[in-house]
């Protein structure tokens, strides 16, 4: 017996034609680099992206070429998300906070033919137009001034016309439509390469109630950069159920964001904790300068620390924890609680809401050890996390990276975890982050987490540095936060409440801040590099500067 099913494939332009259909009218804002505000809505962004497809057509574009995209978070850059992809090309997004050396790396090993820039973004293209292959580049001029320079094209002339010559490809679910690389923070970066089935499942994933839970009552700002793992899928998920979206350009200090929010009657967000940490330290000092409507707020990249959780809560805003990497799309697991756990009391539910929470629906998760062998969900034994579902991909772009992948063709993450019986994810850390101190095993991750829920304490971070005796120790960084201090001895004993005193570090650096990577995360590969040695002379004091 056969299915009588039909077997229409799974593309993004059925994303676009449905939101065009049914929310025509639905506001996309922007804000301009003059951090003016930029009101445009769904109709409009279908029909400029339909333009864009059309001009990428008649400039020569074949099906599989790449178009890079050197912006920041705005309309501009959602049409980007679909015209490319409706013409049958793949959009490269590139991460502006890279090196001008790996932007070249990436620009040519990702076969890009041609580029959309940002007009406030020329500086650090001229630092490698010369350095890199691009046929054509294309300029958003957010001023309306001419194009800077000989060879720069406007980005309107690309879209004048083109919506006429228009002419939608036979697209297979299959085809590329987008493509990003790894951070490259252990090596050259990777090219993950995503299809249009796996970017639509993975936007209906992340739509269901027990996902991000997202409708057309909602307004959605994508704090987390359309240049980073296509800013973890929201714009397409909100494109695909008709919700406003409200982007933030280059403006993403709290001040900013926190205006934008309570001027657009923001009620859904995502970003890393770093910038929820500065977020909710200007909320403190100006508790009454915004009225902000109920928000949940996406936190991912990284470990949230329960005082976040519980900071946000008092201001209204439900932190819901996700994990993820560019190689899964990115949603892997997100933080919502079954009824069990939501019902439980505040310091009990506070512990499940700093997990990871539960793998997504349809990825499949794992817990394996260093020969390879499945651990169980006992909640007591680490692992690596490995993953595979529809997706998370299954290869690097040129074939790199094969080490990434277990013969039977799971992902492997780099990630450390414990899962309990229940199916929560617990990270404890990356394989590369964790301390060996004495043949026993330190979570860096638990410890920061730890050290951040004290009162004075802003960020921080705990690296592992050589020791004579035990091989490795860890090594904390800590900021305070504005007029607060506190000792190293203050520190530890506030450590040993909830570690087993071998756990604790016995060096502590106070700085004014702490490095990031290029999407935001704490930078502990420059850490390492700057305490290979051990805490340098001076910076590990009793007390902390006042």
């Amino acid at each position: 017996m056969q299915s009588t099913m039909m077997t229409d494939g799974l593309t993004l332009d059925l994303l676009l034609e449905r939101t065009e259909r049914l929310f025509p009218d639905t506001a996309i804002v922007s804000r301009a680099p003059d951090r003016s505000l930029h009101r445009s809505n769904y109709g409009e962004v279908a029909r400029r992206a339909r333009a864009l497809a059309g001009g990428l057509q008649r400039a020569g574009l074949r099906s599989g070429d790449r178009v890079a995209s050197l912006m920041w978070n705005h309309a501009a850059h959602l049409e980007a998300y679909f015209g490319v992809p409706l013409a049958g090309g793949v959009l490269h997004t590139l991460n502006l906070r890279l090196s001008p050396e790996d932007l070249v790396y990436i620009i040519q090993h990702g076969g890009d033919r041609f580029l959309i820039l940002d007009d406030v973004l020329l500086p650090l293209f001229e630092r490698i137009r010369d350095r890199v292959n691009l046929e054509r580049v294309w300029v958003v001029a957010w001023d309306d001034a001419p194009a800077p320079a000989a060879s720069l094209e406007h980005y309107e002339d690309l879209l004048a016309g083109g919506e006429e010559h228009f002419v939608l490809p036979a697209l297979d679910e299959r085809d590329p439509c987008l493509m990003c690389y790894t951070s490259g923070t252990t090596g050259r970066p990777k090219g993950v390469v995503y299809s249009h089935r796996s970017t639509v499942l993975h936007a209906l994933a992340s739509a269901l109630p027990d996902g991000v839970g997202l409708s057309c009552h909602d307004t959605v700002t994508p704090v987390v950069p359309m240049f980073h793992a296509n800013a973890w899928g929201l714009p397409f998920a909100a494109t695909l159920v008709g919700a406003s979206q409200v982007f933030p350009g280059p403006h993403l200090d709290p001040e900013s964001l926190l205006d934008l929010f309570a001027g657009e009657s923001v009620n859904l967000t995502a970003g890393v904790p770093t910038i929820w940490l500065g977020l909710l330290e200007a909320l403190r000092r100006e508790p009454d300068r915004w009225k902000l409507p109920p928000m949940r707020t996406v936190v991912g990249g990284s470990a949230v620390p329960a005082s976040l959780i519980e900071g946000m809560a008092r201001f209204g805003l439900a932190v819901i924890q996700g994990w993820g990497m560019t190689e899964t799309s990115p949603l892997a697991a997100l933080g919502r609680l079954k009824p069990a756990e939501e019902a439980l009391p505040a310091p009990q539910r506070l512990h499940f809401q700093t997990s990871q929470g539960l793998p997504s629906p349809l990825v499949r998760m794992r817990l394996a050890d260093e020969a390879g062998k499945v651990l169980p969900w006992d909640g007591q034994q680490m692992g690596e996390v490995q993953v595979r579902g529809p997706w998370v991909t299954a290869a690097y772009h040129g074939g790199e990276g094969a080490d990434k992948f277990t013969a039977d063709g799971w992902l492997r993450t780099g990630d450390v975890a414990v899962i309990d019986p229940r199916g929560y994810v617990f990270l404890t850390d990356r394989t590369k982050d964790l301390v060996k101190s004495g043949g026993e095993w330190i979570s860096s991750v638990a410890l920061e987490n730890a050290l951040m829920d004290h009162p004075a304490v802003l960020e921080a971070a705990v690296i592992a540095v050589p020791h004579v005796r035990w091989g490795e120790r860890p090594l904390a960084v800590v900021v305070f936060k504005a007029g607060q201090a506190a000792t190293v001895v203050e520190l530890q004993a506030f450590l040993v409440e909830r570690f087993a005193k071998w756990m604790v570090p016995e060096q502590f650096v106070f700085a004014d801040a702490i490095p990031r990577t290029s999407t935001g995360k704490f930078n502990k590969l420059a850490l390492r590099e700057d305490f290979a040695q051990g805490s340098r002379a001076g910076e590990s004091d009793d007390h902390a500067p006042a």
